[in-house]
């Protein structure tokens, strides 16, 4: 407004300057010049009542402006706290990604029947081919369009923002557990690592260390590893490599402190938990005796739905912030990392592609299997339109891998480095650089947008955990393995529980009735999974699509107090 009149007084001054020079270079009658004088004095002067007029209702403009401003913007901040994201109910999430993981299950029956019948059938082997061909292209198809509902329903802004929040509280949880403001007066977990080096590695252990960490959030003590400066993984201790588990409880345990065996007692200060050396169990898992009853599976009674919502494989994404949370790096570490991403030129999106030998000589897969499903990803991407430039980070133990991956994958930009791999051996794995090279290793293949790697790997599935807890919202899609489903190796138990009702048609396989519970032993990567029956308690084979996983939930410490705030909400 002020504006507009300040060029409405200078339009008035020009006009009467050009007035008095046409008044001084026309000589007009004395009678005309007194008319015309008269003319522009009675509009000068309306002229000025009108600008008098603007500038006393000025303030009173500029006054209902403000309130009015001040009015939206008290509605605006109501509606948007009224207004909330919300999100997909359970059952469409549950569905959804039933139809994806038993779109799978399907593709896998029929071309391991088909194979089957190409090497039984003579003469049919063409036909096979070209139909398996054919069906893999709508196979991909398929699971492209039930991929891309997660995209289009409108709910990937809730995802996103729940996601951002449990991570969030669950972390800032960790911290208040692992940070009393007294340790003296704090409760404690005592934690010993297996002494087992030989049989548990690097991978082993450190799982080992998430069991403890979830033992101490559900019964809210501080963790404390029974020695950190010599844990077997580098001879200068844990906080070589990472941050330390407590930033207040940093000293040994007090001798007057009362400690008692696993499971101790609620008044016990100090809790010792020593974990039983693992023991074969038959199946090639490595199972321990009498663990506690918080299996790193079982979910917090508290978090439960909402995690079980958010995510396809809670349980998962329930380790994997436990996993985080024990492996933040030291500063000198990143730099490491980042030292080696600058000089690797490491480019995203990627395939990281994990393939562990030297201790699984008898059971090892082909570099060709891994790659079938990094060329089964790049198809995917094709059908949305990315014309990627295919890469894969290889992490391997065996270093002539990278030479092979070479000359038979030309059209492959192949990220890593051999010599990590000549650290990875049995003999040579307890060493500094072997323990360094892993989790290089590790963090290049939780960069990666998907993984192919063998689950019976401690690596590989350190690398699902991390990425799962820390970079998506949920990427219980985002992999493939090559010979078991996922499963950690201090769980009691992963159960499936029957949706649909069998006959067997087989002795190998059981008979199921809605709501039978079977405790999974592993997929065949056929159609069927293998697991013991808990009402007939036999091991046979069922068909995966007539089950479900069955979340197992208990109570731990809930932690009321924690609060999260806006400002930590940030992304």
């Amino acid at each position: 407004m002020k504006t507009c009149q300040f060029w409405l007084k200078c339009c008035i001054i020009f006009i009467l300057m050009c007035i008095c020079i046409l008044l001084m270079t026309i000589k007009p009658k004395q009678q005309q010049v007194e008319i015309f004088k008269k003319n522009v004095n009675e509009k000068l002067f309306k002229v000025l009542l009108e600008l008098d007029f603007l500038q006393k209702n000025n303030a009173e403009l500029n006054h209902r402006i403000l309130v009015s401003t001040q009015r939206l913007r008290i509605v605006t901040n109501s509606y948007s706290k009224k207004k909330k994201i919300e999100g997909p109910s359970k059952e469409y999430e549950l569905l959804r990604r039933r139809i994806y993981f038993n779109t799978k299950e399907f593709w896998y029956y029929v071309s391991y029947e088909l194979r089957l019948l190409a090497r039984t059938v003579k003469g049919i082997k063409p036909f096979t081919i070209q139909m398996i061909k054919n069906i893999n292209e709508q196979y991909l198809s398929l699971l492209n369009d039930i991929a891309k509902l997660a995209t289009v329903d409108d709910h990937a802004q809730w995802r996103r923002k729940e996601y951002i929040y449990l991570r969030t509280l669950v972390q800032k949880r960790l911290r208040f557990l692992q940070n009393p403001e007294d340790c003296s007066k704090a409760k404690k977990l005592f934690c010993n690592l297996i002494s087992d080096r030989r049989s548990c590695g690097y991978g082993c252990r450190l799982h080992h260390i998430v069991n403890c960490l979830v033992v101490a959030y559900a019964t809210k003590r501080t963790l404390f590893l029974n020695n950190p400066h010599d844990w077997g993984f580098t001879s200068s201790g844990f906080s070589s490599l990472f941050f330390p588990l407590s930033n207040t409880c940093t000293s040994s345990l007090d001798s007057n402190e009362t400690v008692l065996p696993w499971p101790g007692n609620e008044s016990a200060q100090v809790v010792n938990l020593t974990l039983p050396i693992a023991v074969p169990d038959g199946s090639n898992r490595m199972r321990r005796q009498l663990p506690p009853p918080f299996d790193p599976l079982v979910l917090p009674e508290d978090l439960s739905r909402r995690i079980r919502v958010l995510h396809g494989d809670p349980s998962v994404w329930w380790i994997g912030q436990f996993v985080n949370y024990i492996i933040r790096p030291q500063l000198s570490t990143i730099d490491m990392f980042q030292g080696y991403e600058e000089n690797m030129e490491f480019e995203r999106p990627t395939v990281g592609v994990h393939i562990r030998r030297t201790d699984k000589i008898g059971s090892s897969h082909k570099l060709e299997e891994y790659m079938y499903y990094v060329e089964q990803y790049y198809k995917q991407q094709q059908m949305n339109g990315k014309d990627l430039f295919k890469t894969i980070y290889l992490a391997t133990d065996d270093p002539t891998l990278f030479e092979v991956a070479y000359k038979r994958y030309p059209d492959y930009h192949i990220f890593g480095d051999p010599e990590l791999s000549k650290t990875g051996s049995v003999a040579t794995r307890e060493l500094d650089k072997s323990i360094v090279n892993i989790n290089i290793d590790l963090f290049f293949l939780s960069q990666c947008n998907y993984l192919v790697c063998t689950f019976s790997s401690h690596v590989c599935r350190l690398a699902y955990e991390i990425i799962n807890g820390n970079k998506y919202a949920d990427a219980s899609t985002q992999f493939t393995s090559l010979d078991d489903v996922y499963y950690f190796s201090d769980q009691i138990r992963r159960l499936h529980v029957a949706i649909l009702p069998h006959k067997s048609n087989r002795p190998q396989e059981m008979d199921l009735q809605v709501g039978d519970e079977i405790e999974v032993a592993g997929n065949e990567l056929n159609g069927y999974s293998k697991g013991t029956h808990l009402r007939t308690n036999k091991t046979l084979l069922y068909l995966t699509f007539k089950v479900i996983q069955k979340i197992e939930v208990m109570y731990f410490e809930s932690y009321p107090d924690i609060k999260i705030s806006s400002e930590e909400l940030e992304d």
